[in-house]
């Protein structure tokens, strides 16, 4: 079971060749039975997840239960959920227990029914591109166990991908959605920022994050990305525009949809196994009838140092709160107020987290806002014009996802810039705040290489199409880890 599609499990369930019962008893088995070699979950939510089964049943019992009504589902543990641990995988929240609902576990489990299996690892604060800052440990891959599943969204990537979960949420601040994806040889897409609610989501960089999906194929993503999209009132950067239908176009042609391939994506430094699969897919789509040109983004190679400006800078602000007073981690035994803040934030934090709040509290201090903040957003306008002009010309942008495929455990653990880089294809999109995801399109070496597309503003349903005619033409979507098999 843990091999069908959204659409074949759904009409499963109606067709009662399986309840909701027993497909959450079959991922919760293979949970209990694989986890232990991947480390994918913090919080296990068994009792909860059977309990909300039974409810999908009955659900489905009646007429008018939603698609997704009965699905097992995995959530990042940076979504608050209602009485269960929300960690953000650090130390500093490991006894926080949410007391309200993210808008998205509200849209996904209680309006549409969908069972929570669990709470997913992820790098500390969504702080990482490996998930090796989490408190909890690292997380393997499971097309190798001995090398990464890219971060901060790895649980969520690596529980889908050894099926110990059909889909999971994730998000993407610089490339958190996009990148696990393509090591571990996923779908995931990070929508427009704004169109699916931040509201519960723990905040790292608030004009960056943004909440998206995983999962194994475009269509499965698109029928959950569809549930989690919408106005929040409760999030003031949401946007108050309709929803398209993300699932009605998926069998649409792309024959004549202009493609841009941005030629600073395949410049020094990328791969020769991942060019060579990402110019096979390029020509998969040509011969689907896609117009492909080259087009320039030159702003693009700043835009790894304009967001370790950004990013940082608003996560000094945000992480401010966790001081061991309000709530979060409180030291023992200290005698004064500076002790308890000092020795609360240096326990409660990892040195990730801690090495990019002193950065952005330096970028913000008196005397450098001017030299770096000011101009890192003044960058930023220059990468979001250079998108923009790029679709004047194209209606999508293609490229590879990251520059290489996993790397090993530790490889990177003593050089930051190096790790920083992994996310060089990603961030620009998230600086623009246009829409991006990820499908594998081969393998290098048995390990998965992901192919990146790019959109304009709110063109998901259009991202989702091309990507899920790429997988009808290919079936590398379709392959499995061997282990998990």
């Amino acid at each position: 079971m843990h091999t069908l599609s959204i659409k074949e499990l759904s009409d499963g369930l109606r067709a009662k060749k399986f309840s909701s019962r027993e497909l959450t008893e079959h991922f919760l088995k293979r949970i209990d039975a694989h986890d232990g070699q991947i480390n994918s979950y913090i919080t296990v939510t068994a009792e909860r997840a059977l309990k909300q089964a039974d409810a999908a049943d009955a659900r489905l019992a009646r007429d008018g239960a939603h698609l997704l009504t009965g699905i097992p589902l995995a959530q990042k543990d940076i979504f608050c959920t209602l009485g269960v641990r929300t960690s953000c995988a650090s130390k500093m929240l490991d006894s926080f227990i949410a007391p309200y609902d993210a808008t998205i576990v509200q849209k996904l489990h209680l309006d549409a029914g969908m069972v929570m299996l669990g709470k997913c690892n992820m790098d500390e604060f969504a702080m990482g591109s490996s998930n090796e800052t989490s408190h909890y440990g690292a997380v393997k891959n499971p097309w190798d166990l001995e090398r990464v599943p890219g971060g901060s969204s790895g649980g969520s990537v690596a529980a889908v991908a050894a099926g110990l979960a059909p889909v999971a949420t994730a998000t993407d601040t610089g490339g958190s959605i996009r990148q696990p994806a393509s090591l571990t040889g996923l779908t995931g897409i990070k929508p427009t920022y704004g169109r699916v609610s931040r509201f519960g989501m723990i905040a790292f960089a608030s004009s960056l994050d943004q909440a998206g999906v995983v999962a194994r194929t475009a269509e499965d993503a698109a029928y959950v990305l569809q549930a989690m999209s919408g106005f929040d009132p409760l999030d003031s950067t949401s946007i108050e525009r309709p929803v398209d239908d993300l699932v009605a176009g998926l069998g649409d042609s792309i024959k004549g949809l202009k493609i841009g391939l941005p030629k600073e994506y395949f410049a020094d430094g990328l791969a020769d196994g991942v060019r060579d699969k990402v110019m096979a897919a390029v020509k998969t789509l040509e011969g689907l009838g896609a117009v492909i040109s080259e087009v320039s983004l030159p702003n693009s190679p700043l835009s790894v140092p304009t967001y370790y400006v950004v990013a940082p800078a608003e996560a000094s602000s945000n992480l401010a709160r966790f001081d061991g007073v309000r709530y979060g981690h409180r030291a023992d035994g200290v005698k004064t107020l500076e002790q308890l803040y000092k020795r609360s934030r240096g326990e409660g934090f990892g040195a990730e987290v801690q090495r990019r709040i002193m950065v952005g509290t330096y970028v913000l201090s008196h005397g450098y806002y001017d030299a770096y903040y000011l101009q890192a957003q003044k960058v930023r306008k220059l990468i979001y014009e250079d998108f923009k002009r790029a679709f004047e010309g194209v209606d999508l942008l293609l490229g590879p996802t990251a520059t290489d495929v996993a790397f090993r455990l530790g490889a990177n653990a003593d050089d930051p810039v190096a790790m920083y880089l992994n996310d060089i294809y990603t961030i620009a999109a998230n600086l623009a705040g246009i829409p991006a995801m990820s499908v594998n399109c081969g393998f290098v070496d048995g390990l998965p290489v992901g192919l990146q597309l790019m959109g304009n503003f709110f063109s998901e349903a259009k991202l989702l199409n091309v990507a899920h005619q790429f997988q009808q033409a290919t079936d590398f979507h379709r392959q499995t880890p061997a282990a998990f098999a």
